[in-house]
């Protein structure tokens, strides 16, 4: 009878390589310090309203109370830059700034159905006796401390995995398994004295190198947070509608980061070079439709458009025609969410959204912010 034993390490990259991974690395599952850090991290109040990080704390410090069985971390990354412009490259205050991992498949679902696939290539050539659990950003795992420790690269500064020859623009996977495989060495870090990172956040959220605020970070802002963003907050968010990049855009070790060879993570046709109008001016039906299939659907319509009337604000007045609120004659106020369209745009009944109380707060606020 075959065992889990009679997998290796080499054979599992090589599989994991062959399903579309571009890196894959062993870490151990056992007592790791770093592994604590998580909940210090959470006690500080870093966390903001990331109230799932407290419940599943306990287990993210140990992968086996996810999987008791567990030995071994495979840990996969795939990259998914582009040849696209970065958000420092953007000058135009009226582009839309979407984090780079949003533009095109949503990554859950690609490296999801990759890891079933080594997973069930695994439990086929393990045998009877096998037992793994996998997920991709959506589990109790650390992701990023079993990447270093896997040696697919360091947690930098900016609190992102780097590798020394592809960057970070990397998404990771993690597949926890009983099989005895022969762990990797942990990542070197390299980021020496650069802290071009932390001096270039737009929203302060590094405390201190390796550290990150959550509850100042514009991904946390525009992406966590489901009810209002924080007044004091909503300028820093500039022209950002999901996520930020900046604090990767400026790592020397992207400079030459390879592009990514999958077209899954090309950006979708409705999402190459959009704009703040153009995202806008899209009813809700065409908005679900643009972020079908994509990380942006973790926002919804409902969020990207509290983003936006922010963003919009932001922009100033060239901009500010979009949140005009509607004055029809004989009224004395605007009905609560109705507002003025462009000449040709869908009326106001096709966008649902803007009658939410929360979306129209926004609205109102980037009405006034613009003028």
């Amino acid at each position: 009878m075959s065992s889990p034993n009679q997998l290796s390490s080499a054979r599992v990259k090589a599989r994991a390589v062959e399903l579309g991974f571009d890196l894959c690395g062993i870490a151990p599952a056992g007592d790791v310090d770093t592994l604590q850090q998580l909940a210090r991290w959470l006690g500080r109040g870093f966390g903001g309203r990331m109230t799932y990080l407290n419940r599943t704390a306990r287990v993210r410090a140990d992968v086996r109370r996810w999987l008791p069985s567990a030995r071994a971390v495979v840990v996969v990354a795939n990259i998914y830059n582009t040849r696209h412009p970065h958000h420092v490259e953007l000058a135009d205050a009226g582009r839309a700034r979407i984090a780079r991992y949003a533009w095109g498949d949503d990554y859950h679902d690609v490296m999801g159905r990759r890891l079933g696939s080594l997973a069930g290539w695994m439990r086929g050539a393990a045998g009877p006796g096998f037992d793994a659990k996998w997920c991709v950003d959506d589990g109790p795992v650390q992701e990023k401390v079993y990447a270093w420790l896997a040696g697919i690269g360091w947690i930098g500064k900016n609190t992102c995995v780097i590798n020394p020859g592809v960057g970070s623009w990397l998404l990771l996977g993690v597949l926890a398994c009983n099989a005895g495989l022969e762990p990797d060495a942990p990542a070197t870090d390299q980021c020496g004295t650069c802290e071009l990172c932390l001096d270039s956040c737009p929203a302060g959220a590094f405390v201190e190198p390796y550290l990150l605020d959550a509850r100042r970070c514009l991904s946390y802002l525009t992406i966590e947070i489901r009810g209002a963003i924080p007044d004091g907050q909503r300028p820093g968010l500039g022209s950002h509608v999901f996520g930020c990049d900046i604090c990767q855009d400026v790592c020397p070790h992207n400079a030459l980061a390879p592009v990514a060879g999958d077209v899954c993570w090309q950006p979708k046709a409705a999402l190459r070079d959009a704009t703040l109008r153009s995202l806008w001016d899209m009813d809700d039906a065409a908005l679900e439709r643009a972020i079908e299939g994509t990380a942006l659907r973790r926002a919804g319509v409902r969020g990207l458009r509290r983003n936006l009337a922010v963003a919009i604000g932001n922009a100033g007045p060239t901009l500010a025609g979009l949140l005009a609120p509607r004055k029809a004659p004989g009224t004395v106020a605007p009905e609560h969410g109705a507002r003025d369209r462009a000449p040709g745009a869908l009326p106001d009944g096709e966008r649902p959204s803007l009658d939410d109380p929360m979306v129209a707060e926004h609205i109102d606020w980037g009405s006034s912010r613009a003028r």
